[in-house]
Order: structure tokens, then sequence, then C-alpha cells
């Protein structure tokens, strides 16, 4: 069976296979199902049809920002593996090598400055979106849509500037977490598209997070917990990785938000609340919790871990608490179990939310509230697109499309009259 995340099988002709997917992107643009198209591609093409296939990503960071971002950003001690084992073929004149973050925010892109001056006429630079959001289809940002390493090749990308070039990337994870960090990515011309390409990024993203696992010090007794950005938690043990489910994940939640323990009763409450209390159930899915962690782990009357826990969202309130709102937004993957309604989860989901979006905005610094507007729970957010307008200086690239946005959300609110704001802009 042909590996769904290669772009061409061996035999076939590039030029013939560039002319089949044009024509069907031609066909899809119109309203038709595009046939013979690879499966990962025809669903990236769904996903990005609000867009213009004629547009061009919007750069979310430039100069002093970009740099402050970056240099603080967890790929950076990494970026010395990345030249090494990808710098090689950036330099010959015909390939890019490119690292994103998380939200497909370019933090690197080099190579010879002849590729790099065409891939500016796409906004292909530090600084710019290349999330399937805001540029279609493309490796990088399928990469982090799907989180899984992909080959895009010349028409198969959404947007037709970027059809020129063919592309592939890999996602990046923190090793202790799980969570996704970026992904890192070549680009160049039709010859990419072999299974050598493809293996290399992988090579690239395993030897970058192997760098990490380096750097990151190993406490055997801690449990780890990731639950942000993903509706069932994962969990690492000793050197085991756990993937629990949903009603486990918020169990495990509940009992890492309060170390002091809870009451059988308390936990019903959190968990399916007052109206739907089924204490024989709770107890059941207990009883399941303490065989997948270990009875050594979680104690009862009351129950609690018995074990020190790192979670990612204790990292994000207890970085706010220090002070530290870039910490904060720096550790924040998305919103904590969002596809959960147990009551409980909810409450402390709004909680760290609205702890984050605090600072973010007494902060008032455009690099953070870039990145809580790029996040789910700050897309929507009219406060955080004002400020943000308010933040940047006339003429910034960011500052039409935070203004847009801002007059978006307004009339989608039923504002009846532009703020103060968005009238002096006019």
């Amino acid at each position: 069976m042909a590996d769904p995340w290669l772009a061409l099988e061996i035999g076939v002709d590039p030029a013939e296979r560039i002319a089949q997917v044009g024509a069907a992107h031609t066909a899809f643009l119109t309203g038709a199902t595009p046939q013979r198209v690879r499966e990962v591609v025809r669903r990236s093409w769904e996903r990005s049809m609000p867009l213009d296939p004629e547009g061009t990503p919007p750069v979310d960071l430039v100069d002093d920002m970009l740099e402050s971002y970056r240099a603080g950003h967890p790929l950076a001690p990494v970026l010395p593996i990345f030249r090494d084992l990808l710098g090689g073929i950036a330099q010959d004149g015909a390939h890019l090598m490119a690292v994103c973050d998380t939200h497909g925010r370019l933090l690197w892109v080099e190579g010879h400055p002849g590729v790099l001056r065409r891939a500016e006429q796409m906004n292909f630079v530090p600084g710019a979106r290349w999330d399937e959001t805001h540029a279609g289809t493309n490796a990088p940002g399928t990469a982090l849509a799907l989180d899984h390493s992909v080959q895009i090749f010349a028409t198969e990308h959404f947007n037709r500037r970027a059809q020129r070039w063919t592309c592939a990337a890999a996602p990046i994870h923190d090793p202790a977490t799980g969570r996704m960090l970026g992904a890192v990515d070549i680009t160049g011309g039709d010859h990419l598209a072999t299974p050598q390409s493809l293996a290399l990024v992988r090579a690239t993203a395993r030897a970058a997070e192997a760098f990490l696992a380096g750097m990151t010090q190993v406490e055997p007794d801690v449990v780890q917990v990731t639950a942000l950005g993903r509706d069932e938690a994962q969990l690492r043990v000793g050197g085991r990785r756990i993937r629990l489910g949903r009603r486990h994940s918020e169990l495990l939640v509940l009992l890492v938000e309060h170390p002091e323990g809870r009451t059988g009763e308390q936990l019903a409450l959190d968990l399916y609340g007052e109206d739907r209390l089924h204490p024989v159930t709770l107890r059941a899915e207990l009883s399941r919790l303490r065989r997948v962690l270990g009875p050594e782990l979680l104690d009862s009357r009351p129950y609690r871990l018995r074990c020190r826990v790192r979670a990612d969202f204790r990292t994000v309130t207890d970085r706010l608490e220090r002070g530290d709102p870039a910490g904060g937004i720096a550790a924040y993957s998305g919103s904590l179990l969002p596809g959960s309604d147990a009551p409980g989860v909810a409450r402390l989901r709004r909680l760290v939310d609205g702890q984050l979006r605090a600072a973010v905005l007494a902060a008032a610094d455009p690099a953070l509230l870039v990145s809580w507007t790029a996040t789910p729970a700050g897309t929507d957010d009219l406060t955080a697109w004002e400020a943000l307008a308010r933040a940047l200086p006339p003429g910034a690239p960011r500052r039409p499309l935070a203004l847009a946005r801002a007059r978006q959300l307004a009339r989608e609110y039923g504002f009846p009259r532009a703020t103060s704001l968005q009238r002096r802009a006019t």
C-alpha cells in the first residue's frame, strides 16, 4: 500500500501529476468534488476553502517583536541542529529550511539569497502565518493540523502562489510532555517529491526531540500531565507514556487541581453536576483509573494522587502568579480539555483562560497579544484584538489585520457603532 504522506508514487511523471492535480484544484474551487487527489490533500483543501487562493499569508511578527519571540521559543536552542542537518541543502541554491511554531508562525527561514527572494513573493518569511487557517494546504501547516509528517507537492498547495514549490515537514514535540512545539520544513522544487526528503525532515524532527530530551532534567518520581489543547490527557510516568480516555482525563485533572484530595461526592459533583450524580459509575471509573496509574499512585478516602505531579495547566498559572505573562503564554497550548463539559473541568478551564487573558491584556505587549489572538480562546476576543491594534505602531504589517478583525467581531457581536479606536483608524 502506498504511503499516504508521500506526494508521488515511484514511476509517476511529475509534470503529468502537476497538470492532473491542478485541474482537480480548479474544479474544486468551482464546487466540484476533486478526483484522483490524495485524501490528506482533499481534506486539507476542504479546511482551506474559506481562504482566497490568490492571497498571501499575513505577517504576525516583525523586527524586535520577532527577535524577542523566537529568542524565547523552546525551539531556539535546537537551531544549530536544524542548521547542521538541513543547512547544507538550504544553501545549495534550490532549497529553503524553515522552522515554525505551533501556530504556524515561521520563526526561521534560511537558504540561498536568490531562493529567499522568490519565497518572499508569497510571504514565506519569518513572522508570517503558515498554518492552514491563514495559508491553506502546505507542508508545515498541514503537518501541524494533523500532527504528522507530510509532503505537499506543487499544485497540491491550496494557494496558487505556493504551487511553484514542493515541501516536506514534520512536527516537533516536547519530549517531556508530548506537547507540540512546532514543525521543521524543507521547501524547494518538484525534485523534493521523494521518500528521501520526507525521511530527512522526520529524522531532523526526531533529532530535535532527542536534543531537547537531553536538556530536560529527568525526574523519575514525577508524573507529567499534558491536558491543554487536547480532549484526552497524556500521562508520562517514569518511562511510560499513557493516553487516557476522556473521563479518566477529567478525573486526573480534578485530582491534580485538588492535591489535598476529594471525597467521592465532591468528585461526582465536579464530574457530573448536581442533576446527574452517578456514584456507582464514579467508583467504577476511579477503579479503572487506579489500574491505569498503578495502586501506589492513587489513594482513596479522600481520593488523591500520591505522587509529585507537573501539569501543563499548572505551569501556566504558576508563571502568571510569578508575574511572568510571557512564560505563561509560552506554556499555553490551548484550553484545558476543550471538549469536556464536566462542571469542575469547565470552571478550571475558564479560570486558566481568564487569568492568562487578563495578564496578556494588562501587559499590552504586542507579541503576547499576537500569541493570545492566535489561540482558539483568543481568536474571537474583541477586546484583545482592539488592544493589539492599539499596541501596534502605525504602519506595522499586523495592524490592518487587527483592525479588520476587530471590526468584524464588533459586527458579529451586534455593536451598532465602531469603537473609538476603529473610528480613529478610519
